[in-house]
């Protein structure tokens, strides 16, 4: 039996129950459990309580701190190699670089987003801008009232409008508001654009039987869209496939979360 762990929503449980039939297809009997948060999450894989993580990047680290070489990578979708966090503003804004930033307002995502919320600030930070002295205003997503339920949509939006002059995003994100038709894209343009990251992660425990690994790992590639089971999973993780798991790819965040303490 394997036991494979996240976190609780409603998308990982349709998710993790299209993995369970796609998973004893291929003979691996498969259990999964969800956990209210990340950091329970990292707790039961350092455990050994579960033997796989669907991961978020930084539970990820977090793990690689705590279980040092106790975990290996399985599987990644397509969309969490060469992530990229970009910075926004107005098309008249008159912002050509970071260090135009200085003296102007800045809008984060949430506190808890890698992408835009810890490693943008650590981006600004790395490129000689004090979010906290050097702008006139700093303000992350769970900072502000908002309608808008995504806090990289929310920022695009104060943006757009003028509130902010600048802000986070990922690329993943603009992408997503561009297909929808939601994408301003005469007003707002990128002045600036991150290195690219990885993002999420399946990991296993190392102690895994190889052969078992490399079924697992066999499993996570071979699901399809052209079969409804597997397109329930990819649909529901926003992906088109899953690729190999990658261990080059995580020192952005991994340098940003020890600068902020996080781990």
């Amino acid at each position: 039996m394997v036991k494979l762990g996240g976190t609780a929503s409603v998308s990982h449980m349709e998710v993790f129950q299209g993995l369970e039939t796609l998973f004893r297809r291929q003979g691996i009997d498969l259990e999964w459990v969800l956990y209210s948060g990340y950091d329970n999450l990292v707790d039961a894989f350092v455990s050994g309580e579960i033997d796989l993580a669907w991961n978020g990047p930084l539970s990820y680290v977090k793990i690689k701190q705590q279980a040092a070489d106790a975990c290996r990578f399985i599987a990644m979708r397509d969309v969490d190699v060469n992530f990229t966090t970009h910075f926004i503003t107005q098309t008249e804004s008159g912002i050509e670089t970071v260090e135009d930033l200085k003296d102007r307002s800045f809008a984060f995502g949430r506190r808890s987003s890698v992408q835009a919320g810890l490693l943008a600030y650590s981006f600004l930070k790395d490129s000689g801008i004090d979010p906290r002295k050097d702008l006139s205003i700093n303000s992350f997503y769970d900072d502000r009232t908002s309608d808008t339920k995504s806090d990289e949509r929310d920022v695009v939006e104060r943006v757009h409008s003028g509130e902010f002059d600048a802000g986070a995003v990922s690329q993943k994100t603009l992408e997503s508001l561009a297909s929808d038709g939601s994408l301003p894209r005469d007003d707002i343009r990128i002045f600036w654009s991150s290195p690219g990251y990885n993002h999420c992660c399946f990991t296993s425990q190392r102690n895994l039987d190889p052969e078992l690994v490399a079924k697992i790992e066999s499993a996570f590639i071979s699901v399809t869209a052209d079969d409804p089971v597997g397109r329930s999973v990819l649909d529901g993780e926003g992906c088109d496939h899953f690729v190999p798991g990658m261990e080059e790819g995580w020192e952005l965040i991994e340098k940003a979360a020890l600068a902020e303490g996080l781990i």
